[in-house]
């Protein structure tokens, strides 16, 4: 389920010496679930299960965030956080 794998996401990033914060806008629709501070670095992750889909709002969220030159991810398993993480 997508829960579980942002919870092992916050898990990994902590372990790494990181914070996932949950990020909410409520003003702004298709933001990333979560705000990823590592040390020197920052990224845009959202979180959705095998089997989901990005909406159109999240997809252009993502790629609005990579235009301006900023780390957007969107993981699919738990495979793909410690995937993204091995490439840090």
């Amino acid at each position: 389920m997508e829960r579980d794998i942002e919870a092992y996401l916050v898990k990994r990033v902590k372990a790494l010496g990181g914070m996932a914060y949950k990020f909410v806008s409520p003003s702004n629709r298709g933001v990333a679930d979560r705000l990823v501070v590592l040390p020197g670095q920052i990224w845009f992750v959202e979180v959705k299960q095998e089997t989901g889909r990005l909406t159109a709002l999240q997809a252009l969220f993502m790629e609005q965030m990579k235009r301006m030159g900023h780390n957007a991810i969107v993981v699919w398993s738990k495979e793909d956080v410690d995937k993204w993480i091995a490439n840090l």
